[in-house]
């Protein structure tokens, strides 16, 4: 189950419902995905808004992982999008947003911003 508290994001996919949580390690493992110097870069990277579908089957995967799903990144691609990319690439950049502390639960209703800090400027 999904704790907002701890930055869980609940999203379903292929049919179930996962939790999303992006810890220190998804972070440390997205720098490496998405080839980022550091966290101020792997922000400024995510910030654009432009991902290629690679790019969200190591956010997904991550952020999987790190809710305790144990999913390597081929499983990951091969879920079916019930719902289309839109909903589970939102839900991927909400629980990214609260592990930068950015995101206040807007999908609970909330309120709060959700994106990566670099993102608001």
């Amino acid at each position: 189950m999904a704790n907002s508290r701890r930055g869980d994001v609940a999203v379903a996919i292929d049919g179930a419902t996962y939790t999303l949580r992006v810890t220190l390690g998804a972070l440390a493992e997205l720098e490496d995905a998405l080839g980022a110097e550091d966290l101020g870069a792997l922000a400024e990277r995510l910030a654009e808004g432009r991902l290629k579908a690679r790019d969200l089957v190591a956010i997904l995967g991550a952020a999987l992982r790190g809710g305790g799903h144990a999913l390597a990144d081929a499983d990951v691609a091969a879920l079916a999008l019930d719902e289309g990319v839109e909903p589970v690439a939102r839900a991927a950049m909400e629980a990214l947003a609260r592990a930068f502390g950015t995101g206040q639960g807007t999908r609970e209703g909330e309120g709060g911003e959700t994106r990566p800090p670099a993102a608001r400027r």
